[in-house]
């Protein structure tokens, strides 16, 4: 069981976790090779508990104390007490929900692994968008998708704001790095996915007409906002699909366009 420390110093070197959050680049960097993330908020850390996570400490206003009273019993971890002036000089922001963990990651699992017992997966490419990385799994997680493969330049899924926009399920999905990108999707196709690569380019079939929710394995590819998947990504696709567009609109944001897409490739358009 834990006990609280009150901390009154901002450069205390125990809330070191917690410095800098806002520094997108310096978090990006410092994270993976300290081998931790962070969650915000009630909800999320509750959730990167209950998916096994391992917390390194966690940083509390005093009003949150009561609201986490069992997740601060429950861990031998130090929990740290501050106010929301040091909070905000040590994070560089205002933390308006009171509550943060710094977690330790798990390593991530292998491509082949990730795929055993999958049906239905999301390939990113390059999309590196924090925000876009958070809608797309949480979208995954809600519609039944099974996994998510990430090419090698693809945002951190564990970095605050995925986390966060995500509300957790960044941790309800298995997700995995493919290497030697795109070469690395041949593994996917060998293991018997076929490639779906999503794009608004009219060759390609509207996604009612390829069915993927038919299909016993799909992988669908999805590429970076605006520039969409490169041209080596669509050339290793086994087909091109579209989401229709009306209104002389001619895209999707990459977020609300997964969305779509999951729908498709887990349930199809019900049948009228």
């Amino acid at each position: 069981m834990a006990h609280l420390i009150t901390i009154d110093d901002p450069d205390d070197p125990r809330l070191h976790d917690y410095t800098d959050l806002t520094d997108v680049e310096l978090r990006r960097r410092r994270e993976p090779a300290e081998g931790l993330f962070i969650a915000e908020g009630e909800k999320v850390i509750r959730r990167s508990r209950d998916a096994g996570y391992e917390m390194r400490s966690m940083l509390l206003s005093a009003k949150w104390v009561d609201t986490m009273r069992d997740v601060i019993d429950g861990t031998p971890a130090p929990v740290y007490e501050v106010s929301p002036a040091l909070a905000e000089r040590v994070t560089g922001y205002h933390v308006h929900r009171g509550a943060l963990a710094s977690m330790r990651r798990k390593p991530l699992p292998a491509v082949a692994e990730v795929l055993r017992t999958a049906r239905r997966v999301a390939v990113m490419e390059a999309v590196n968008d924090h925000t876009n990385i958070g809608a797309i799994f949480r979208s995954a997680a809600a519609l039944g998708m099974d996994a998510v493969l990430l090419s090698p330049d693809c945002a951190d899924p564990l970095y605050r704001r995925s986390v966060k926009v995500s509300m957790g399920a960044v941790f309800s999905v298995p997700y995995a790095r493919l290497d030697g990108w795109p070469r690395a999707l041949d593994t996917v196709r060998e293991a018997g996915f076929r490639l779906l690569a999503l794009t608004p380019d009219e060759r390609a079939s509207t996604i009612d007409e390829a069915a993927p929710h038919r299909l016993e394995r799909v992988a669908l590819m999805l590429g970076a906002e605006g520039e969409g998947l490169s041209a080596r990504a669509l050339r290793a696709a086994d087909e091109w699909v579209r989401i229709p567009m009306a209104h002389g609109v001619d895209s999707l944001n990459v977020g609300a366009a997964a969305a779509v897409a999951f729908y498709a490739v887990t349930a199809g358009r019900p049948e009228i």
